[in-house]
């Protein structure tokens, strides 16, 4: 290869490369061994061009940096699609739609039980604004244990599910599981009305087989997430069996998505274990395709459970403040541990206290931290701040990654006053004001059980940054909208930055990741409202294709005929 000559050469009609410069005009991207070698005005493509090279038009297209998604769980999303029954709204818009879809499912049941994936605040999408209750979910079977997850910390049982479960009028629930604390709601007379809160893990829900499993996963990534041009994705671990299916998918060619892993600890496995899996969880696949980035833990629980733990008590009646997961002392150590090993922690914690004794318990270790120690991430920060300058004070002094949920404007944005209270209303992702103040901020999708239909689309993530609408359409904040350009950088270079890979990826410049999507139309020439409708028709991963839409590649071409 001449130094002029490259592998190959992607012409395009323009290019929002992220980077400081931008060359107007159409444009000509030049790629070898996987890496971006210059993006330069198509007028200077035949530099690059030699008799080696391939050449590819796409047009008058655009092209864009790879999105990188820095949290996702993959793996359970994957599951999800082959385990349960759709009831989410607004496909089933009233109880007794999600009753009748049940129904209809019952020939889905397996292993004695028939689950229905609800979404996120499922109660406030609903018509009725409540769940279906347990003497609902008898009626569409006795016989059957039917079980709603309603989100990924609420769950809704009828009365066979509740008997497999071992849950009656004596049952205690143990004092922590592993995403928050568990509860048991119980009417009056102290028998258990079927909701249960954070207690996925704990319920005897079936399982895929080992065949299953690997069709959900390599049918779930490419579904899930290549095709809608994340090309990175920072995966919180379910399973180890998974882990591997996935190590196995890379080795055969078979996956499109660079796949940085976070264990989740206890869920996969112990802090200890996490932090020596170079002992036992060894990736055949290259290093830059999948590899284990760090680790997973859980401060506190889910609003929809009212188990984020706060400063103020909760709106809803019969509950306090939510609970911490985890001690000062406890956060100290897996911080400790964790630096040690190399790897980054990345700790969830909703609600304002939670983030608030997270920060003081990071920021009172950070001299015992070994020098290059990864930057600790608190998920879920920057989505409510209910005292902006107090949180992001702390958050500076902790010296943490912000890592909010564009998507969650969409979720639940309406909803968490009801839950919260009124002072939530307006307190809800700053993101103008946390990007004016200057912070590098991710977009992600956490995608979970119970997450909305267009999740894990970044283009329905940079519209919620951008549009700021809720499940019906209320506004949320206004005032915190930022431009498409601001946006798309959240979903790139920011996404980057959370996974401390901004060097390697997330922007289209010399020396970075030949990882880069044309759509069908330019996200900075459409208006706002059609954000979401934008097309990824080709991802390149290392400048080799890993998806095509249906009759939209770009097409190759002799040099000098384009």
């Amino acid at each position: 290869m001449t130094p002029r000559e490259v592998d190959t050469v992607l012409l395009a009609g323009r290019a929002i490369t992220m980077a400081a410069e931008v060359p107007e005009g159409p444009v000509a991207i030049a790629v070898a061994d996987g890496r971006i070698v210059a993006v330069v005005p198509r007028a200077e493509a035949d530099r690059y061009v030699g008799p080696g090279t391939t050449v590819l038009d796409a047009g008058n297209r655009t092209v864009l940096p790879g999105f990188v998604d820095p949290h996702a769980h993959f793996e359970v999303a994957a599951r999800t699609r082959h385990l349960t029954v759709d009831c989410r709204a607004p496909r089933c818009g009233s109880v007794s739609d999600v009753l009748d879809t049940l129904r209809d499912g019952l020939g889905e049941a397996r292993d004695g039980w028939l689950v229905g994936q609800g979404n996120l605040f499922f109660d406030r999408k609903l018509a009725e604004r409540r769940f279906p209750t347990r003497a609902e979910l008898d009626s569409v079977s006795r016989d059957v244990a039917v079980a709603v997850r309603a989100g990924g910390h609420v769950t809704l049982l009828n009365s066979r599910a509740l008997e497999l479960a071992g849950i009656d009028g004596t049952y205690r629930p143990v004092q922590h599981s592993i995403t928050g604390r568990p509860t048991v709601e119980r009417g009056s007379d102290g028998t258990p009305t079927g909701v249960v809160k954070e207690m996925d893990k704990l319920l005897p829900f079936p399982r895929l087989g080992a065949g299953e499993l690997e069709d959900a996963i390599l049918d779930g990534l490419g579904d899930l997430f290549t095709r809608y041009g994340v090309t990175t994705l920072g995966e919180i671990s379910e399973t180890v069996d998974g882990l591997g299916i996935m190590d196995s998918g890379h080795v055969r060619g078979l996956l499109g998505t660079r796949l940085h892993v976070y264990l989740w600890a206890p869920g996969t496995a112990s802090l200890d274990e996490a932090c020596a899996h170079r002992s036992w969880l060894r990736f055949a696949a290259d290093e830059s395709r999948i590899r284990v980035h760090g680790v997973k833990v859980f401060a506190d629980g889910g609003y929809s459970a009212a188990s984020a733990a706060l400063r103020r008590p909760y709106a809803l009646a019969g509950h306090g403040c939510g609970e911490m997961a985890m001690s000062a002392e406890e956060i100290r150590g897996a911080l400790l541990q964790t630096a040690d090993a190399g790897l980054q922690l990345a700790i969830h914690a909703n609600g304002d206290r939670a983030q608030a004794e997270v920060c003081a318990a990071i920021e009172g270790a950070l001299d015992r931290l070994p020098a290059g120690a990864p930057t600790t991430r608190i998920e879920h920060a920057g989505n409510f701040l209910p005292d902006y300058d107090t949180a992001t004070a702390a958050y500076r002094r902790a010296g943490i990654i912000p890592v909010p949920q564009p998507v969650f404007l969409y979720n639940f944005g309406e909803f968490l006053p009801d839950y919260v209270g009124e002072y939530a209303r307006d307190t809800q992702f700053p993101f103008r004001r946390l990007l004016d103040d200057g912070w590098n901020l991710s977009g992600s999708s956490d995608v979970w059980v119970g997450s909305e239909e267009a999740q894990t689309n970044p283009f329905f993530s940079v519209w919620c940054c951008v549009q700021r609408r809720s499940f019906h359409g209320a506004s949320v904040s206004d005032d915190q909208r930022i431009s498409v350009l601001e946006a798309l950088r959240m979903h790139t270079l920011g996404g980057a930055g959370a996974l401390g890979e901004e060097a390697s990826r997330g922007s289209l410049e010399p020396g970075k990741l030949a990882d880069l999507l044309v759509v069908d139309r330019d996200p900075l020439g459409v208006p706002a409202d059609e954000l979401r409708d934008v097309r990824v028709d080709q991802v390149f991963l290392g400048g080799e294709p890993v998806f095509v839409r249906e009759n939209s590649a770009a097409r190759p071409v002799r040099f000098g005929s384009a």
